[in-house]
């Protein structure tokens, strides 16, 4: 069974209500920041769920092309496009009577989620070049690391998806605003990784504890567990010493970027030294991080995004942004 880690009343009140929620046919719209634990917790609404016992499909809709992502979802016939030489099903139906996890809803084409309204109005998927559609029962959860909200408002999102998939929202706090959580955490990626690499680590100094707890996790849990197996294969004794933990020494920008939604974006662009100025918004920083980032990869979209560690649509779509406000990209 899952399990997430956690002392914060505000993430077992989370927990609860999605354990609560489990077990009703309502579509779960998971929010946060990348790392938070999205995942986790969309498995926790499965496994408490009467669907338990039948399959969890997960998919990336921001790891997947456009041009494959339908036909991954919705399947196809044989001879619908060149190279169907068979037919295929399509995540869909792999999780009839289960649970369909789409991850990063946000970055789905918005000629997509079109015909995903469908299938949860009509409860039944169209095959691309199929004749008839075939009838699937499948409870859907999504995620993203940005606000829907705003992503309708933009127009990239479409606003009845949006309703008919935020029934239940879950919003996953950043590990910073839970910071009693860090030690907790960090003792229970402790053990898994010491008995993982045949070590014998008993805990942490008070010296190495205070440096994890005063960090701002920008990647959040899913940083903080990178943090720790380091540090448990590079402990010299059975206690992690501060030395051991290598945490590189982010600046305001990056903490600021986290709070965006843009994860270390600052550091992985190779902007260490922003700084924030009186005056200046979140808004203005992210765009200062980004065009920066733009003109080091001298333009090029793919390693931009890639150094930002965002999609290249995301990219695109603030790119476009900045454009409508008049700013040449």
């Amino acid at each position: 069974m899952t399990e997430i880690i956690t002392s914060d009343r505000r993430m077992r009140d989370i927990i609860q209500l999605a354990k609560t929620v489990a077990q009703s046919k309502a579509t779960v719209l998971i929010q946060g920041e990348s790392g938070t634990g999205k995942e986790l917790m969309a498995c926790l609404v499965h496994e408490n769920s009467t669907r338990a016992a039948r399959p969890f499909v997960a998919i990336n809709c921001a790891a997947i092309p456009e041009n494959l992502l339908e036909s991954e979802l919705f399947g196809y016939e044989r001879g619908a496009f060149t190279g169907a030489v068979s037919s295929k099903a399509g995540k869909f139906e792999f999780a009839n009577g289960g649970t369909l996890l789409l991850d990063e809803i946000s970055e789905m084409d918005i000629r997509l989620q079109a015909k995903l309204l469908r299938v949860i109005q009509e409860g039944e998927v169209d095959r691309i070049g199929g004749r008839k559609p075939v009838p699937v029962d499948v409870r859907i959860i999504a995620t993203t690391n940005r606000n829907l909200g705003d992503c309708v408002k933009e127009g990239s999102f479409r606003e009845d998806l949006f309703y008919r998939l935020n029934v239940v929202n879950l919003t996953m706090p950043p590990l910073r605003e839970r910071i009693g959580d860090v030690r907790l955490v960090s003792e229970h990626y402790a053990s898994i990784f010491s008995e993982k690499n045949g070590k014998s680590i008993t805990g942490f100094s008070a010296a190495a504890l205070a440096m994890l707890e005063s960090h701002v996790w920008p990647g959040n849990v899913r940083e903080l567990e990178n943090v720790i197996e380091r540090a448990v294969i590079t402990a010299a004794g059975n206690v992690v010493e501060d030395l051991d933990i290598a945490i590189e020494r982010r600046q305001i920008s990056q903490t600021l970027d986290a709070t965006a939604g843009l994860g270390t974006l600052g550091s992985a662009a190779g902007l260490h030294d922003k700084s924030w100025n009186p005056g200046q918004t979140l808004d203005d920083i992210e765009r200062s991080v980004i065009l920066e980032a733009l003109q080091y990869h001298h333009g090029n979209r793919t390693h931009t995004a890639k150094a930002l560690g965002i999609s290249i649509r995301t990219l695109r779509n603030k790119l476009a942004d900045y454009r409508r406000i008049g700013i040449n990209v």
